[in-house]
């Protein structure tokens, strides 16, 4: 069934039910709308966050990581504050949708759940989002990041011909990510 710009995916226990756009174009319109509302009326590229299909496709880790902060710099914390990992993994989420790209959420496999997961041409991106408070460790976090990515088995299924997977902490008070590592197996 459809109805406007969302479709009823399925009903559970009569009562609850799961929406979903009804085709990608429509996904990505929304995505983008939703990321220019983050960002006060711009786009990514007018805030210095343009290439994210690029910088995935080409780059490394720290450019995403750079690339990333320049996003969150510009985002009204005011009106849309990173309060924890989830707010922050959809902010990161409805960037990459808005570009273009198909991010999975909370990808499981038989160990647990990635945060989220990209494919940018060739490459695979698994990712790993911690947020630190106050006094927390972000050498800490990113420790327990890169420990659970590992004994979770995040990205071991042969998905892609190149496969990078990364931690990222984001602090809560600098409002920004402080800490990354690419994990090897």
């Amino acid at each position: 069934m459809q109805a406007g710009y969302l479709t009823i995916k399925s009903v559970e226990y009569g009562d609850t039910v799961h929406l979903d756009y009804p085709n990608l174009e429509v996904r990505r319109a929304m995505a983008r709308l939703y990321l220019e509302r983050l960002l006060s009326g711009r786009v990514a590229g007018q805030v210095g966050a343009g290439p994210i299909v690029k910088v995935l496709s080409e780059e490394n880790t720290e450019s995403l990581f750079h690339i990333l902060n320049r996003l969150f710099s510009s985002i009204d914390y005011y009106k849309y504050p990173v309060r924890d990992e989830a707010s922050l993994r959809a902010y990161v989420q409805v960037y990459m949708a808005g570009a273009g790209l198909e991010p999975k959420i909370e990808h499981h496999n038989a160990f647990g759940r990635s945060d989220l997961e990209v494919r940018a041409g060739e490459r695979y991106w698994i990712l790993e989002l911690k947020v630190v408070r106050g006094e927390e460790s972000s050498k800490e976090k990113l420790r327990e990041g890169v420990a659970q990515m590992l004994s979770r088995h995040y990205g071991d299924e042969g998905v892609s011909k190149e496969k990078i997977r990364a931690v990222l902490v984001y602090s809560i008070e600098k409002k920004q990510f402080v800490k990354w590592q690419e994990v090897s197996s």
